[in-house]
C-alpha cells in the first residue's frame, strides 16, 4: 500500500508513524534498537528529534517536567541528548534498511540543515516550533512533505503556517495533537480531524499522546492520511514520554487496527440482499416447518400441529401462517419438514 510520505498525491492507506523522541535517553545503541522494534510492529515510518543544545537553547530553559537526576540543567540534558552527523545517517540507514521511511523533527535550523544532509522523508514540524517561520519556510522550500503537529495552537496560528506552506507547493498533513502527557480521552479532541479537513482541504491526522491504541484506530475510522504515537520498550523504560507511549506489542495491534479499519472501509457491503457469505449458514441457522407429531393423510393443519425446527432448508418458518388450514395431501411422521408438495391445493 502507499502511504502519504511514500507518494501525498495517491496515498491509498494511512501512514503509521512509531515516535522514539527523546527515549533513547542519549544511546545510540537504543536509538537503533528502537527502529528494529518499530519496523517488527509494522509501522510504516520511525521518527525521532534533533536537539543540537547549543542552537536551541539557553541555560535558562525550565524543566517540564523533573526527571533526569544526571542533568544539572534543560540545557545539560539536550547536549546529552545529540547524535553527530555520521550517527544520525547510520540512523537513517538502518531506517531504509528495515524499510523504514525516516523522519526526525529539527529543532533549530541548524538540526533543519543536518537533516537536510542526512535525507529525511519529509519534515515534522513540532508544535512548539509552528510559529518558527524560518524553520517552516526552510522545510516548505524542499518541497518535501510537511506535517504541522498543532499541539499548543489555536485556529488563527495554524491557519498562518498553513498559508506559508501553501505558497511553497509543498505537500501539506495538518496533526490534531494535544500537548498533555499523556492525553485523557476528554482532551484527545479527534472532532478537530474532519474540521481540518475542511477548513484546509490537505492531508489530516492524529499525534496522539494517550499511551493507548484507542485514538488511532478511531482517527482511522475518519480516513485520515496520518497516525503518530509515542513508543516505549518497555514500560519500565526511563524518561518523561515514557506515560504517554506505546509498547512494541501494543503498536503491532495499533497497526493490525488501522489496516482493519482499511480493508473494512474500503469494501463496503450491500445490504439490500442476504449476504452471499452468510448462505452455507442460513441452512444451520434458520428454521423449517416440521410436523410436530406423526399427522395422517388428510389432516386440516392447525398451529398446535407443526413446528419450528432447523434446519432450514425447507418451507421457512415465514410461512408458517401460510401452511396453517392447508390439508395434507400426505402422511407425515414426527419432524419431516412440510413441502409445498405435501398440501392440497387450495379451494
Amino acid at each position: 500500500m502507499t502511504s502519504w510520505l511514500h507518494a501525498p498525491a495517491i496515498a491509498k492507506a494511512c501512514t503509521i508513524v512509531g515516535e522514539v523522541a527523546q527515549a533513547h535517553d542519549g544511546s545510540l545503541g537504543a536509538a537503533h534498537a528502537y527502529i528494529d522494534a518499530i519496523a517488527a510492529a509494522g509501522a510504516d515510518a520511525v521518527k525521532f528529534q534533533t536537539h543540537i543544545a547549543e542552537a536551541e537553547s539557553t541555560a535558562a530553559e525550565p524543566w517540564r517536567k523533573r526527571f533526569s537526576p544526571q542533568d544539572e540543567t534543560r540545557l545539560d540534558y539536550w547536549r546529552r541528548m545529540e547524535f553527530t552527523e555520521p550517527q544520525w545517517e547510520g540512523l537513517r540507514r538502518h531506517a531504509a534498511e528495515k524499510g523504514l521511511l525516516f523522519l526526525s523533527s529539527p529543532f533549530s535550523m541548524e538540526a533543519f540543515h543536518l537533516l537536510r544532509r542526512v535525507g529525511v522523508a519529509g519534515w515534522k514540524i513540532a508544535s512548539g516550533e509552528i510559529t518558527n517561520t524560518e524553520l517552516v519556510d526552510a522545510a516548505a522550500a524542499t518541497g518535501q512533505p510537511v506535517i504541522l503537529s498543532t499541539g499548543m495552537s489555536g485556529l488563527a496560528e495554524v491557519d498562518a503556517v498553513v498559508e506559508r506552506v501553501r505558497r511553497s507547493g509543498a505537500p501539506l498533513a495538518v496533526l490534531q495533537c494535544t500537548t498533555m502527557y499523556p492525553t485523557p480521552a476528554e482532551a484527545v479532541g479527534i472532532n478537530a480531524l474532519p474540521v481540518f479537513r475542511e477548513r484546509y482541504g490537505c492531508a489530516v491526522g492524529l499525534s496522539d499522546h494517550s499511551a493507548t491504541i484507542y485514538p488511532a484506530v478511531a482517527a482511522a475510522m475518519l480516513d485520515v492520511e496520518m497516525v503518530e504515537v509515542h513508543v516505549a520498550l518497555s514500560r519500565d523504560s526511563f524518561g518523561p514520554d515514557v506515560v504517554a507511549s506505546v509498547t512494541p506489542a501494543e503498536l503491532r495491534q495499533l497497526v493490525d487496527g488501522v489496516r482493519f479499519v482499511e480493508r473494512m472501509r474500503s469494501a463496503p457491503v450491500d445490504r439490500s440482499e442476504p449476504l452471499a457469505v452468510a448462505a452455507p449458514l442460513r441452512e444451520i441457522f434458520m428454521k423449517s416447518i416440521v410436523a410436530a407429531r406423526d399427522l395422517p393423510v388428510g389432516t386440516l393443519l392447525r398451529r398446535e400441529d407443526l413446528a419450528l425446527k432447523k434446519p432450514g432448508n425447507g418451507l421457512p418458518a415465514a410461512a408458517l401462517e401460510a401452511v396453517v388450514g392447508r390439508r395434507l395431501a400426505r402422511a407425515l411422521a414426527r419432524d419431516e419438514q412440510v413441502a409445498h408438495r405435501d398440501l392440497e391445493e387450495s379451494a
